[in-house]
């Protein structure tokens, strides 16, 4: 299969080309030139097996293909569980249980493995340049750490993210560079967009991306939805729903090209925190960026969400139809506290605020007389955001342990001006 850019002015690419290259040559996001057909789907066994399964047609005739069942089973080797909340019918996909406890794990595992296999200019590194508003960077920066070939540049906002997501990003070292940049997450996402668009800088060094921008990134983000939903439809006959918390839009892209493929998803429900372009646009209004504001829901700060182009793409530019697809519904701060204290007073239910989000959204859901049975996404591990949610719970969070392994490693990160020439002079150093 090949790929080709939601701008429709650069030339179609091979998969491995379209992962090595990050983003297309005229700043699109690589879409597939044509979706696979809807088809009925069972369930394969492990996590790894329907990743295979789901990925195979995007990767047929590619020279990756024949490796795909080993990077599904290097990349998917921690569990996505799907547990039963103390609502009849409601659930949480826990996707925290990988090695930096957030979501982006599997799609920054996956990313490292395929970019090991295919053939590069050794002599040249490939730099890996990646913007992150919390979990994307630690996530790359453990998926890559050590790879001989690849150095990773990480640019997150200064002052944005939770201390033990900022000691995370820093905490690596060797081939890995972290920088703390004066400004929020759209400046580092639009710097890093700006360099893979550089051809100058690219016939110097050889950039790519991991954000979820990242075709490498977007597409393995459909297994564990996949692998959730033909679970569930085993065990029950029900198609699952979905709430997904959402800053960058790349997570729910992913859940919205699984259900395209024909696997058993209903319904797939957007919550944002204040940051609030995607319900604006939902509820009839024109889509329009602004300015992201600092919210307790930090990994979704986001006021130009990427991903849109992608979902715009889907649905062939038909705003009436893809307003009529989804619900989207934004949540303060305020909110977010609440639920957060309300769930654990009432169940024991711990959740992230990025999580929380999405539980809210799922409660409102159910008010209104929603039926079905219905997953939140929880993107990260609670004890990520101890500052947000240990006081409104009245007690410690215990440490996973892989994170509690990062923690105990010393950090730093370098201060970087919010401008283009800084970060590129950056990329121009050995």
């Amino acid at each position: 299969m090949n790929f080709v850019s939601t701008r429709h002015a650069s030339p179609a690419a091979s998969l491995s080309q379209a992962i090595a290259a990050g983003l297309a040559p005229d700043g699109g996001l690589y879409v597939p030139a044509q979706r696979p057909a809807p088809q009925a789907w069972r369930a394969q066994g492990s996590l790894a097996q329907d990743a295979a399964a789901v990925l195979a047609p995007y990767f047929a005739g590619d020279a990756l293909a024949a490796a795909l069942p080993a990077l599904c089973a290097q990349a998917f080797d921690f569990p996505a569980p799907l547990r039963a909340l103390s609502t009849p019918g409601d659930h949480v996909l826990e996707l925290f249980h990988g090695p930096t406890a957030a979501f982006k794990d599997f799609g920054a595992r996956f990313l490292a493995a395929s970019l090991a296999r295919l053939q590069r200019d050794q002599a040249r590194p490939l730099t890996i340049v990646v913007a992150t508003s919390g979990d994307t960077g630690a996530a790359v920066a453990a998926a890559f750490h050590r790879q001989p070939g690849i150095r990773v540049v990480v640019l997150y906002p200064d002052g944005r993210v939770s201390p033990r997501q900022a000691h995370q990003l820093g905490c690596f070292g060797d081939n890995i560079r972290t920088l703390r940049v004066a400004g929020s997450f759209d400046d580092c996402q639009a710097m890093v967009k700006q360099a893979l668009g550089d051809r100058a800088l690219q016939a110097q060094v050889p950039l790519s991306s991991a954000n979820s921008i990242s075709l490498g990134r977007w597409l393995p983000q459909m297994s564990y939805y996949a692998h959730a939903a033909l679970e569930h439809h085993a065990a029950t006959g029900q198609v699952l729903n979905l709430v997904v918390p959402t800053g960058n839009l790349g997570n729910a892209m992913a859940a919205v090209l699984a259900r395209s493929m024909g696997l058993p998803l209903g319904r797939i429900a957007l919550a944002t925190n204040a940051n609030d372009v995607l319900p604006r646009y939902f509820h009839g209004a024109d889509y329009a960026p602004s300015a992201s504001v600092q919210t307790v829901a930090n990994a979704m700060d986001v006021g130009a969400p990427s991903n849109f182009e992608r979902l715009r793409w889907l649905y062939a530019e038909d705003d009436t139809a893809l307003r009529a697809d989804f619900r989207a519904d934004a949540m303060d701060d305020a909110a977010i506290r609440a639920l957060i204290a309300r769930r654990y007073a009432q169940a024991g239910e711990v959740f992230c605020p990025h999580t929380a989000t999405a539980v809210a959204l799922l409660e409102r859901l159910r008010a209104e007389g929603v039926a079905g049975d219905w997953a939140v996404a929880a993107t990260a591990h609670p004890a990520k955001f101890e500052g947000v949610v240990e006081p409104l719970i009245g007690r410690a969070l215990q440490v996973p342990p892989a994170l509690a392994r990062l923690l105990q490693r010393p950090a730093s990160a370098e201060p970087c001006a919010p401008d283009y020439a800084a970060l590129r002079e950056v990329l121009l150093q050995p």
